[in-house]
C-alpha cells in the first residue's frame, strides 16, 4: 500500500508540476470526453520547456526551485494592460512599490495600491498612461526589478457589415500570370470585385517566405518565415526597372514567362520559381535611378537586422540547403561569426534577397492600394500561419525562442480522427515572454502593413498549442499554455496602430473564455457553416449566429460546396486511408448532416424541393441542383448577423476539388489545385467578369451587406 500510495504522490506531483508550467495533464476532446495526458508525454514536453521530470527526485527538486523563484519574482517579464478596470492593474507582491517610466522617459507614479490575492498587492495604472510600451519598475526592500509594460487599447473598432471574396491566390491564375497567381491578379481581383461586386475585402492565404531555391513546399501554411513574405507572388513585369530594359532582356523574360502561361493540371512552383527567379535577377541587375536607389535603402533602414538576417539565410539555403539543420555546424548559428563572414562572402547575393522583399513591399503595397480606390473599406486581408517548419528561416533566425524536439499539432477531431502533426517548433513561452514578444510582434507589424485585415490562422494560438513529442503521433500530444494577455495585447496593440480588422480562426477544441476574450478586444471569431450546429446537433438558424464573425460555408481544409453535396471528403478519406471507422458510418453521419442543413434551408425558403427529393437526386450523383443549393446556402450566409461574410471564389464557379485534405502530404495534390470549374475546365481571372455564376454567388449576400453609390 505503502509503495502504491508513494506512486500515487509521484505521479501527482508529476501532474501538479506539469500544470506549473502551463502543461495540460488532461484536456476535453472534440467529443468533449476528459481525456488524461500519458507520463511520457508531459516528461518530453517538460523537457523541452527545460525542466527536468525524468524521476521523481527531479519533479520534487524542480517544484522547489520553481516555489523559490516565485519567492524573488516581483514582476513577470511583460506586464500587459488595459485602462479598462479589472484590466489595469500591476500585481506585486506585498511590500512592494511601483513606478512606470513612459516611453518618452516620464516617470509616472500610481494611485495607492489595494490588497489583491494573499499576499499580494494590485496598482492601478495611472490615468494618464499612454497606449503603447513603457517600462514598470518595483521596489521591495534591497530587491529592484523592471519589465516592458504594455498599455494596449480597450477593444478594436467593429468593422462596418460587408462580403467579400476568399481565394487561394495561387490558384487564380490569369492569362498574364507565370503559372499561379499573383500580386498583379490579387490586385485586379480586388479592383474589380470592389467597383462591380461591392466586396469589401478579398482574403487570401498565407503569403509567407517560402524556400529560396527549389524544391518549393507548396503549403502557404509551412512557411519559412511569417514576417518576410514569398517572391513566387511577384509580378516580374510590375518590377519599375522592367520598363527600361533593353529589348534582348525583354525577350529573355517573355522567353521564360511563355511556357508557364500555359493550362497546366497542377501548379508548379519549382518551374514557377526556377523561371521567376531568372527573370528577376536579370531586373535586379538593371540599372536603377537615383530616386530609386534612395527608396531602397529606405526600405533597407526600416527593416534593419531582421531583414539581414532573413536575406543571409536565403543566401546560405542556395548553396547548402534549405534546411539549415544540414548545414555545417558553424553555420547553424545565425549570430556566429562563420556566418558573419559567409553573408560578406555572398554580399550580392544577400542583397539580392534583400531586394526581393522591396518589390514585395511594393507590390502589396499597390495591391491594397487597388483594393481601396475601388471603395473596399478593408481591402486585402491577409493570413497569418500558425507557425514555420523545423528547417525555417525564423527557426534559425529566432532558434532560441523556439522548443526543440516539438511540433504543432492539433488533436483528433471530427474531421481528422487521427489528430495532425503540422510539422513546426512551437514558441517557448518563456523564452518569448523574456524577449518581451519581439519577434512575435515584430511579424504582426510587418503583416499588418500589408493590407487591410489579418486572419489569424488556428486562432487559440494566443492561448495554447498542442504540442507534439518528436517521434510521437499526434494523438500522444498536449496543450502547452500561453500568456493570452500578453498576446493579445500586442496583438490589438499593433493592429490598433494600423487600423487592421481582425480575425481569429476560432473553430475546433477552443478553451472556455478564449472567444469570450477575442470578442471583448474586438477580434472577430469564425462561423464555418457546416460547425454551426446546436448541442442538439441540429444546425443553427441563421439569427442565432454570432454578429462578430467572419461566416463562410466551408474553408480550404475540405472540399467546396459541390464536392461537400456529393460528398467527395469521405471518399477521398476512405481512399486515402484516413478514417478511423468505416467508410458506410462516416457516409452515414454525413447524410444525416446534410439533411440536416437542406431541411433548414427548405424551411427558411431558400430551396423549393424537400429535404428527401435533394438527397435522393445527390446520392444518383445528379448535378442539376448543385448550383441551386450553392445559391441557398449563400443566401443563409446573407441572413446571419455576421459582420464579415466570405463567399469562396471556388465555390462561385463551382469547382469540387478540395485545396487541402489534412493527413496527407504527396499523396494528394495539396495546394497545387489551380482554379477551375465542376467539370475540371480551368477558369481564369480574366474570365470572371463575364461568368454569370459568380455574379449569382455574389447577389445574395451583397444585397444584404453594404451598397456604395
Amino acid at each position: 500500500m505503502h509503495e502504491q500510495a508513494d506512486g500515487r504522490s509521484a505521479d501527482e506531483r508529476l501532474r501538479r508540476l506539469a500544470r506549473a508550467h502551463g502543461v495540460a495533464d488532461r484536456y476535453k476532446d472534440w467529443r468533449e470526453r476528459e481525456t488524461p495526458v500519458a507520463k511520457e508525454t508531459l516528461v518530453a514536453v517538460l523537457a523541452a520547456l527545460g525542466v527536468d521530470a525524468s524521476t521523481s527526485g527531479a519533479v520534487r527538486d524542480e517544484l522547489a526551485r520553481l516555489e523559490e523563484e516565485r519567492r524573488r519574482l516581483l514582476l513577470p517579464p511583460v506586464v500587459a494592460c488595459r485602462r479598462v478596470p479589472g484590466a489595469d492593474r500591476i500585481h506585486v507582491p506585498a511590500g512592494t512599490e511601483v513606478s512606470v517610466e513612459l516611453a518618452d522617459g516620464t516617470t509616472l507614479t500610481p494611485p495607492p495600491a489595494s490588497p489583491a490575492a494573499e499576499g499580494a498587492l494590485a496598482y492601478t495604472l495611472p490615468p494618464d498612461t499612454p497606449l503603447g510600451w513603457h517600462r514598470v519598475r518595483a521596489h521591495r526592500g534591497a530587491q529592484e526589478q523592471d519589465a516592458a509594460l504594455l498599455v494596449a487599447p480597450d477593444r478594436l473598432r467593429t468593422p462596418e457589415r460587408v462580403w467579400g471574396f476568399t481565394a487561394q491566390l495561387y490558384s487564380v491564375r490569369s492569362r498574364a500570370s507565370w503559372g499561379m497567381g499573383d500580386l498583379h491578379d490579387l490586385a485586379q481581383l480586388a479592383a474589380w470585385s470592389g467597383r462591380e461586386l461591392d466586396a469589401g475585402f478579398i482574403l487570401v492565404n498565407p503569403l509567407h517566405a517560402t524556400e529560396p531555391a527549389p524544391p518549393i513546399s507548396p503549403s502557404p501554411y509551412s512557411p519559412m518565415s511569417r514576417r518576410f513574405a514569398g517572391p513566387l507572388y511577384l509580378r516580374v513585369e510590375d518590377v519599375p526597372e522592367y520598363r527600361e530594359l533593353p529589348a534582348d532582356d525583354r525577350e529573355n523574360i517573355a522567353a521564360l514567362a511563355a511556357p508557364l502561361r500555359l493550362d497546366g493540371p497542377l501548379i508548379d512552383r519549382d518551374a514557377v520559381w526556377t523561371a521567376k527567379r531568372r527573370a528577376l535577377e536579370i531586373l535586379y541587375r538593371a540599372c536603377r535611378t537615383p530616386a530609386r536607389r534612395r527608396a531602397y535603402e529606405t526600405y533597407l533602414e526600416r527593416e534593419g537586422a531582421a531583414l539581414t538576417a532573413f536575406a543571409t539565410w536565403c543566401a546560405l539555403a542556395e548553396e547548402h540547403g534549405n534546411d539549415w539543420r544540414r548545414w555545417p555546424s558553424a553555420l547553424q548559428d545565425a549570430g556566429g561569426t562563420a556566418v558573419a563572414r559567409e553573408a560578406e562572402r555572398l554580399a550580392p547575393r544577400v542583397d539580392f534577397h534583400a531586394w526581393l522583399q522591396w518589390q514585395l513591399d511594393e507590390q502589396l503595397t499597390a495591391a491594397q492600394r487597388a483594393a481601396t480606390d475601388a471603395g473596399m473599406p478593408i481591402g486585402i486581408m491577409h493570413d497569418l500561419a500558425v507557425g514555420v517548419t523545423h528547417s525555417s528561416a525564423d527557426a534559425w533566425v529566432y532558434r532560441d525562442v523556439f522548443a526543440e524536439g516539438m511540433s504543432v499539432g492539433a488533436p483528433p477531431d471530427e474531421f481528422n480522427q487521427r489528430g495532425q502533426d503540422w510539422g513546426q517548433p512551437p514558441w517557448h513561452p518563456r523564452r518569448l515572454a523574456r524577449a518581451e514578444y519581439a519577434p512575435y510582434r515584430d511579424m504582426l507589424a510587418a503583416c499588418l502593413r500589408r493590407g487591410g485585415g489579418l486572419r489569424i490562422d488556428h486562432a487559440m494560438q494566443v492561448s495554447r498549442l498542442w504540442w507534439v513529442p518528436a517521434g510521437a503521433s499526434p494523438a500522444e500530444g498536449t496543450y502547452v499554455g500561453y500568456d493570452r494577455n500578453a498576446l493579445l495585447s500586442c496583438l490589438t496593440w499593433e493592429a490598433a496602430r494600423t487600423d487592421t480588422v481582425i480575425v481569429g480562426e476560432d473553430l475546433g477544441t477552443v478553451e472556455p473564455q478564449v472567444r469570450e476574450d477575442l470578442a471583448e478586444r474586438g477580434v472577430l471569431g469564425t462561423s464555418l457553416l457546416w460547425f454551426e450546429r446546436g448541442r442538439n446537433g441540429r444546425p443553427q438558424p441563421p439569427g442565432r449566429w454570432r454578429e462578430l464573425s467572419l461566416a463562410t460555408v466551408g474553408t480550404h481544409d475540405m472540399p467546396p460546396i459541390i464536392g461537400f453535396l456529393h460528398g467527395d471528403h469521405v471518399a477521398l478519406r476512405d481512399r486515402l486511408g484516413l478514417l478511423t471507422r468505416p467508410a458506410a458510418d462516416e457516409a452515414a453521419d454525413h447524410r444525416r448532416l446534410l439533411a440536416g442543413w437542406l431541411e433548414l434551408l427548405h424551411a427558411e425558403g431558400l430551396l423549393a424541393d424537400p429535404p428527401d427529393v435533394l438527397l435522393r437526386a445527390l446520392a444518383r450523383g445528379a448535378h442539376d441542383r448543385d448550383e441551386k443549393v450553392a445559391a441557398a446556402l449563400h443566401a443563409l450566409l446573407a441572413r446571419t448577423p455576421a459582420r464579415l461574410i466570405g463567399v469562396s471564389l471556388a465555390d462561385a464557379v463551382g469547382e469540387r476539388r478540395t485545396q487541402n485534405q489534412p493527413g496527407t502530404s504527396d499523396e494528394y495534390p495539396n495546394w497545387r489545385v489551380p482554379l477551375a470549374d465542376a467539370g475540371g475546365r480551368p477558369v481564369r481571372l480574366d474570365d470572371l467578369p463575364a461568368d454569370p455564376r459568380v455574379a449569382a454567388a455574389a447577389a445574395p449576400v451583397r444585397a444584404a451587406t453594404r451598397t456604395r453609390a
